[in-house]
């Protein structure tokens, strides 16, 4: 991974940077928030690790920087002191995780394996099924048409029509969805390689692309991209899978993207649970960081809370129904909006 280490203690900051290179992680070090911005300008990182206390701007003030101006960026924050208020403090400000001084290593590498697991949910890094066999299920029922957009050359297959798509004008592809949707009150659209747009156009032009062929697509059928993963940063997948989704799934996704929150949704779906058993389902001892995870479940309306045990909800449930039909999607090759990570042939 590519960490950005913020830390105005320049003994804990090049202790730290070194044990995280020795573990084979690029690593780059700042003293202040000023410094980190400027890093952040001119670099991708897939993790921001700060302090979160620091002269001047801390590591707060930083954290909501990342999230305005790098929402793809996760930080995980740095504190000598966890307490339930402080990790509630750093969820609502967008806080991916955080670190309690003094830590072993073994919970740094815990915590950056969570992200990791987060970047490979939200990039899509489950393994897909092939374009062709999204097509054939989707015309299964016999009354969804198909636009399938790519450059290969691939066999014919009834109710579905193939165009090759101007990968260098995205405004020409639009207008093919356009006028193919104008026919066809049912319909599906695969568009694959997206990642050859990004190599001429801005990331949020395309981000903007996908969501306005999502929202053409709305309540006629699915939209699916695919993309080489060899060929797309972490933050790119993650927007592009972000954009074909709908606001309410993304939102969902990003909640469910967390390990330690699926573990915990998934234990409360069995029956309600008191805070000790969610505790031994997530697999964790820190109790401020069980309460961290427990908020955003019900802040998000996963979970509800009483006195004595938190209890799933019916948007609880929907949320692993959702799992379930992603995981299907990898098994079975059923069709739902996503974007997948699609290998292309040398």
């Amino acid at each position: 991974m590519r960490i950005l280490v913020v830390d105005d203690d320049a003994v804990f900051r090049e202790e730290l940077a070194e044990l995280l290179r020795d573990d084979r992680h690029e690593v780059t070090a700042s003293a202040s928030v000023a410094k980190a911005l400027e890093e952040l300008a001119h670099d991708e990182f897939d993790a921001v690790l700060s302090d979160l206390k620091m002269p001047r701007q801390g590591g707060l003030d930083l954290l909501r920087e990342v999230r305005a101006r790098y929402p793809s960026t996760p930080v995980v924050m740095v504190t000598g002191f966890a307490t339930v208020e402080t990790a509630v403090a750093a969820m609502k400000a967008g806080a991916a995780e955080y670190v309690q001084k003094p830590f072993r290593i073994e919970q740094v590498r815990e915590v950056l394996h969570h992200l990791e697991q987060e970047s490979r949910f939200l990039a899509g890094g489950e393994r897909p099924p092939s374009p062709d066999a999204l097509v054939r299920a989707w015309t299964k029922d016999g009354e969804t048409a198909v636009l399938h957009l790519t450059s290969r050359s691939v066999r014919s297959v009834p109710g579905v029509t193939v165009l090759v798509p101007d990968l260098e004008n995205p405004s020409a592809t639009r207008e093919q969805v356009v006028a193919f949707l104008a026919e066809h009150p049912r319909a599906g659209v695969l568009l694959e390689d997206v990642d050859r747009m990004l190599v001429h156009h801005r990331r949020a032009d395309i981000v903007s692309f996908l969501e306005d062929l999502r929202g053409r697509l709305e309540g006629k059928g699915p939209l699916v991209v695919t993309y080489d993963p060899a060929r797309i940063s972490s933050a790119a997948a993650h927007d592009v899978r972000a954009a074909v989704a709908g606001p309410a799934t993304r939102a969902t996704l990003e909640t469910l993207a967390n390990p330690v929150r699926r573990a915990v949704l998934r234990r409360a779906h069995d029956g309600a649970c008191s805070f000790t058993e969610a505790l031994k389902a997530a697999g964790l001892e820190d109790s401020p960081k069980l309460a961290f995870h427990l908020r955003r479940l019900v802040d998000d309306g996963l979970l509800a809370h009483d006195q004595e045990s938190y209890r799933i909800t019916a948007k609880g449930r929907e949320a692993l129904a959702l799992l379930s039909e992603l995981d299907g999607l990898s098994r079975h090759g059923q069709a739902t909006s996503g974007a997948y990570a699609q290998p292309r042939a040398a």
